[in-house]
């Protein structure tokens, strides 16, 4: 959907809910946006891609703006330089926590965790490219996203026991389990030790495994075809995803009742069943 192809709405209220963000210009990572896919790319090689202060803060506020992006349907987030993301960067982030006191350490683990909270809220499926190191804060930004792709050679560790701190991380006690298991999640996050890619596939984590060169490549092709489905039925399914954690079975039968009549009245059910009728292929818009 976008501002041109809703003459119905309001001028107003398309300026304060709907934006594109292909020209977004990032300042701590790479952004690029190519067809309705935009791509996130880690850039700090040197360092094996860590997070700072700067990138968690414009991560999460860029995440949160997706909610109004009329352009981008969905997302693909990797590291460059054969890795995907080593946590928090030691000098720029550890060491000066070390000297905070609890109001302004909650200031930031406050923010960390609001880095989930918007990628869990985006509408646009995020797809994870991981490659090499995927360690601490890293493996949390994978494991937000609604599907990983991972390579052989992928290293997968929730280290916050490693460090003195405790597994419970940016929501990790409560997405990981829900991918993994219990029993798997408590010793992943008890020992912080690394999950092999062959480990981890078989665990579930990862979707499935690609050759290190094919994997972004792998990434952007299935964020193309997510992006070419029924974009708001999607973001209703990752909604609910979401939402039923906390849902009785019938509270999870009903509000799935009222979502799917929200998704019978798009025009995409009709482009759907006008396509099977006509013997042909559904090409959706995303309303």
């Amino acid at each position: 959907m976008s501002i041109e192809s809703t003459p119905r709405l309001d001028p107003a209220l398309a300026a304060g809910n709907l934006q594109q963000l292909a020209g977004y210009e990032a300042r701590h990572f790479r952004w690029t946006v190519q067809g309705k896919v935009a791509t996130v790319v880690l850039d700090r090689p040197e360092r094996k891609n860590p997070l700072t202060f700067e990138s968690y803060a414009e991560l999460r506020d860029l995440f949160g703006r997706l909610r109004q992006a009329t352009d981008v349907k969905a997302v693909v987030v990797t590291g460059s330089g054969g890795n995907f993301c080593s946590g928090g960067d030691v000098h720029e982030i550890i060491g000066p926590l070390v000297r905070l006191q609890a109001p302004e350490l909650l200031l930031f683990t406050r923010m960390t965790g609001d880095l989930v909270k918007a990628m869990r809220a985006c509408p646009q499926p995020i797809v994870a490219a991981v490659d090499g190191v995927c360690a601490g804060a890293g493996a949390i930004v994978a494991m937000a996203s609604d599907l990983r792709l991972g390579t052989a050679r992928s290293k997968t560790a929730f280290l916050f026991n490693r460090v003195g701190l405790a597994g419970c991380d940016m929501g990790a006690c409560a997405i990981l389990p829900r991918i993994v298991g219990q029993g798997r999640a408590s010793e992943l996050l008890y020992t912080g030790r690394s999950l092999g890619g062959e480990e981890g596939e078989r665990w579930g984590f990862f979707n499935r495994l690609c050759g290190p060169d094919e994997l972004l490549a792998e990434a952007q092709k299935l964020a193309a075809e997510l992006a070419d489905g029924p974009t708001f039925a999607n973001g209703i399914t990752k909604t609910m995803l979401h939402h039923e954690w906390a849902m009785t079975l019938e509270q999870a039968i009903e509000a799935e009742a009222q979502a799917q009549a929200l998704c019978m009245l798009t025009e995409d059910f009709t482009r759907a069943y006008e396509a099977f009728v006509a013997r042909r292929k559904p090409v959706f818009e995303g309303n």
